[in-house]
């Protein structure tokens, strides 16, 4: 079986807490569950059926891929290391903060790893013809985003207004989409909320197309798939989640 020459970077889907500050925590389960991209590594994870697959076990909370290095509190607290969620609750004990020994050491840790595993991946495939960064995001939007309290669309493809991808590459990813989720014209949009990020922007600048993927979460934390109680998704559900993504690679590179 051939593989997708694609790319699939998942860097918000994990759900550890990293060990070295598990006591330093204060928010609940439901805090973390919240300001994760919960399920994506379910929802875009196609294991040995793409050319590569990058993706974190670490919760987004803790050390967010998405970031640059050097983006930190306090001029960021939604940056790569986070004193706050995106619904401004705090993260950690009061007086037992990360400080500059502890970011770097979880940069080290968790982060420098993710980003080398993506350059191992374009330095060992040479065949790859495409690169997704993949991501959910809220129905409406939290505080910290860059459109807060507005509804979203169902898809949003981010191409760094069309720095990191071919606007024609991009816009048959979309119809792709559109018709491997059975979506409306409407409900896939090109670089509004998000355009991309730090991902996105630094490896888009070389020859292969990057975009970075958002996928609305009412698509399946809503009824009646979710149980807020619990924070669990219906299997079922992902897993068509999964084979709708599948399909739309298949449509994408097949009329390619």
């Amino acid at each position: 079986m051939s593989r997708f020459p694609v790319l699939l970077s998942i860097p918000h889907g994990g759900t550890e807490v990293p060990s070295e500050i598990s006591d330093r925590v204060t928010i609940s389960a439901k805090d973390q569950f919240e300001d994760s991209d919960a399920c994506t590594r379910e929802i875009y994870g196609l294991e040995n059926e793409v050319l590569a697959q990058v993706q974190s076990p670490m919760a987004r909370v803790y050390v967010d891929m998405n970031r640059s290095a050097e983006d930190r509190p306090p001029r960021n607290p939604d940056g790569v290391v986070k004193t706050q969620t995106c619904h401004g609750k705090i993260i950690y004990r009061s007086g037992r903060e990360l400080d500059d020994a502890w970011t770097r050491r979880i940069l080290d840790t968790y982060y420098f790893p993710y980003h080398q595993s993506i350059t191992t991946a374009l330095s060992e495939h040479a065949g790859l013809e495409l690169a997704l960064d993949c991501h959910s995001m809220e129905k409406v939007a939290p505080v910290i985003s860059p459109d807060p309290g507005q509804p979203r669309p169902l898809i949003c493809l981010g191409t760094n207004h069309g720095k990191s991808c071919p606007p024609e590459l991009a816009d048959r990813l979309a119809e792709c989409f559109r018709e491997g989720f059975g979506l409306e014209d409407k409900d896939v949009v090109m670089n509004k909320p998000f355009a991309g990020g730090y991902i996105t922007r630094t490896y888009g600048e070389g020859p292969l197309p990057w975009m970075q993927v958002e996928m609305n979460r009412s698509l399946y934390l809503s009824e009646p798939w979710f149980d807020a109680e619990t924070l669990t998704v219906q299997p079922e559900r992902l897993k068509q989640l999964n084979q709708n993504f599948r399909k739309t690679l298949s449509l994408f590179f097949g009329s390619s």
